[in-house]
C-alpha cells in the first residue's frame, strides 16, 4: 500500500521537492493541503499518515506556528531534510517584465528575495499562499500583469518563462523541512543522534541556566532553539530545542537530570540528523 504524504502548497512547491528527495525510493501518493494547520490536522487524525512541514529558512528564520501546531496536534518528529531553495521570478512566455505591475509568492519567499525587490519600488509586492500556486494563478488566468516567485519546477509545471534565476538575497538558502507521523503510530528509530524537544518554563530564577547547564556539560550540541510566551499564563514560557550527540549514554543521561528539573519536559522527536542536500 501506497503511503499518504501530507503536504502545504501544490505540484511545483518546495515540500513537494522536499518530499521527492526524502522519500525518493518508496511509492506513495501526496495529500495537497492548503495550510499548515490542514495538514498537521491531517496527519493527526489519520495514523496511517505522514507529513513533510517546513520549521525553519536559513535567511528567514523559524516558523513558530509551525513549532505549535506540532505540539498542540501531539505529534511526532521522525526525520528531517534540508532543501536547497533556488527562487525565480517567472512570468507567461509571450509576456515582458515592462507589463509587471505586481509580483506574487510566499511570504517566506518574499523575505528572502527582499533585496531582488528593491530593485522594482514601483511594482507592487504582494503575498500569495503557496510559491506554486502564484505560479499556477498566472498560467490559469492568463495574467499579463503579474510575476509570480517559485520554484524552477513550477515554471517548468506551469509552462512559464524564467527572467530571472537565483534572486534570494543569500545563495546558500536552505530550508529545513521536518518529516511527521502520527503519535499513535510512532516508532521509535533504533539509530538516531538528534532531538527535538520542548519545555515549559516559569520565570524562576536560575532554571533556565540548569537545564542549559546539563546539556552542556555532557557535551551535548544545541542547534536551534525557540522560545515563546504562553499566551493564557503571562510569564511563563515554551523553549523548543534541538540537539545533536555523538554519545548515546550521553543524550539518556541528559533526559534523567532534565526529568529531575523540570516537569514539562516533552520529547517531539529522535531522529537521523540529516545532511543538506
Amino acid at each position: 500500500m501506497k503511503k499518504k504524504i501530507a503536504i502545504q502548497g501544490i505540484k511545483g512547491c518546495f515540500h513537494e521537492i522536499a518530499t521527492k528527495k526524502y522519500f525518493y525510493k518508496k511509492k506513495y501518493n501526496i495529500i495537497k493541503c492548503k495550510t499548515f494547520n490542514e495538514l498537521t490536522y491531517f496527519v493527526s487524525k489519520n495514523t496511517t499518515y505522514l507529513g513533510v512541514i517546513a520549521i525553519e529558512n536559513s535567511i528567514a528564520g523559524a516558523l513558530i506556528y509551525n513549532y505549535n501546531l506540532i505540539r498542540k496536534k501531539m505529534l511526532k518528529i521522525s526525520g528531517e531534510i534540508y532543501l536547497y531553495i533556488n527562487h525565480n521570478l517567472m512570468i507567461l512566455k509571450k509576456n515582458n517584465i515592462k507589463n509587471i505591475k505586481k509580483i506574487i509568492s510566499h511570504p517566506m519567499a518574499l523575505l528572502q528575495c527582499k533585496n531582488y525587490l528593491s530593485k522594482y519600488p514601483k511594482i507592487k509586492i504582494s503575498e500569495y499562499r503557496d510559491t506554486a500556486e502564484a505560479a499556477f494563478f498566472i498560467f490559469k488566468k492568463k495574467k499579463k500583469n503579474i510575476a509570480a516567485i517559485a520554484s524552477k519546477e513550477a515554471a517548468f509545471i506551469y509552462n512559464l518563462k524564467i527572467i530571472d534565476k537565483n534572486i534570494q538575497t543569500v545563495n546558500k538558502n536552505f530550508t529545513r523541512f521536518l518529516i511527521l507521523k502520527n503519535n499513535f503510530n510512532y516508532k521509535k528509530n533504533k539509530i538516531f543522534n538528534k532531538v527535538s524537544f520542548f519545555f515549559k518554563l516559569k520565570n524562576n530564577i536560575g532554571e533556565f541556566y540548569k537545564l542549559i547547564k546539563v546539556i552542556f556539560n555532557l557535551n551535548i550540541n544545541i542547534t536551534n532553539i525557540q522560545t515563546l510566551p504562553r499566551k493564557k499564563k503571562p510569564w511563563e514560557y515554551i523553549f523548543y530545542i534541538d540537539i545533536t550527540f555523538n554519545v548515546i549514554n550521553n543524550y539518556l543521561l541528559m533526559k534523567k537530570k532534565i526529568n529531575k528539573i523540570n516537569n514539562f519536559y516533552y520529547i517531539l522527536g529522535e531522529y537521523k540528523n540529516s545532511i543538506k542536500i
